[in-house]
């Protein structure tokens, strides 16, 4: 079966302009990573709409959320990831953005009434980085924590890459470290932390992807859902806006966070459970997904991978995600 190709519609200039209010109020985090993802999305539809090039037809609102004003407490602590989106939906839910942009790891299984995820641009690479201060060895890649001195504090917010840490090396300390990649990068460089990790996706669309020391293998560090994809949300009344996303969303990039959302949504029973779901299309077109969920200090740790037709992509993250409840301690869900 051949990987899914773009509809024949989405070719330049062959999409229609908003011919709503203008300018088109686009709500983004205010952070470089953020803001270099929400011109990228803007550089990419103006693309499939020349009018909108030639226009000056956007309008950038930089939107403080509570996940980052909130920077000394784990977001499983203060509500859990979705707090990178709640203030933006809002804006967006009162009509004072027409569309947002997002880290499609940070929204929210469910979004909220009225709010509807309209568009998934192609994934950057979804692996995750491992990043050693300059005391560390080099690392080993068939073994890549195995280097990390003994009892050695790596920083990190993530629970999912916590655990996955813990599980391969017990001995290890994770100190809280949150903030944009580059207070996080400088930390490591200080000497706060031996190590910490961080998304390539990230690194590559800042142009800082000659800081990870070594990039991991999927099966040794289960990227987040999402990881690597940008996603648009819009208000699901707005039919001419979510039109002209669907022209440029990514067939591959829709499939593969399907898969990842349906898989995280019949896991997600607490923002404090360590979850991983990684999706990608094998050169037949199979649709392959792991999935892991785990405790946050290591102790238990279950993957398990699944593969099918695109088309089954919802079914396979729901089907996964029960077969990883069913067989996983009660206690880590509730």
């Amino acid at each position: 079966m051949a990987s899914a190709q773009p509809p024949s519609e989405t070719t330049p200039g062959s999409v229609r302009p908003h011919r709503g209010r203008l300018p088109l109020r686009v709500g983004t985090r205010g952070s470089p990573l953020a803001l270099v993802q929400t011109r990228a999305f803007l550089a990419r539809i103006s693309c499939f709409c020349p009018v909108m090039r030639e226009l000056d037809v956007f309008e950038e609102h930089q939107i403080r959320t509570t996940g980052d004003a909130v920077q000394d407490r784990r977001l499983a602590d203060i509500g859990g990831k979705g707090l990178f989106a709640k203030e933006i939906h809002e804006a967006l839910a009162d009509g004072r953005i027409d569309f947002a942009v997002h880290s499609l790891k940070d929204l929210e299984t469910e979004l909220p009434p009225g709010i509807t995820l309209a568009c998934t641009l192609k994934r950057e690479d979804a692996r995750d980085t491992l990043i050693l201060g300059p005391d560390c060895p080099r690392p080993d890649p068939g073994a890549p924590f195995a280097t990390l001195p003994g009892g050695a504090v790596v920083g990190t917010s993530s629970l999912r890459r916590q655990a996955q840490l813990l599980h391969a090396r017990p001995d290890l300390h994770i100190s809280l470290l949150r903030g944009n990649v580059q207070r996080r990068l400088d930390r490591v460089a200080n000497g706060d932390c031996a190590a910490t990790l961080l998304a390539l996706a990230g690194l590559r669309r800042l142009g800082l992807a000659e800081r990870a020391s070594l990039v991991l293998d999927p099966e040794a560090m289960v990227p987040s859902a999402g990881q690597g994809i940008v996603g648009v949300t819009v208000r699901t009344d707005n039919t001419e806006l979510r039109e002209l996303l669907a022209a440029i969303e990514d067939p591959e990039a829709k499939a593969v966070s399907t898969a990842e959302r349906a898989l995280l949504a019949e896991l997600d029973g607490s923002c404090r459970t360590p979850i991983g779901g990684y999706a990608r299309l094998l050169p037949d077109g199979t649709l392959h997904l792991t999935g892991l969920v785990a405790r946050a200090d290591g102790s238990f740790l279950l993957k398990r991978s699944v593969h099918g037709v695109v088309a089954d992509a919802a079914r396979l993250g729901a089907d996964l995600g029960a077969s990883l409840r069913a067989d996983s301690p009660s206690d880590i869900f509730s």
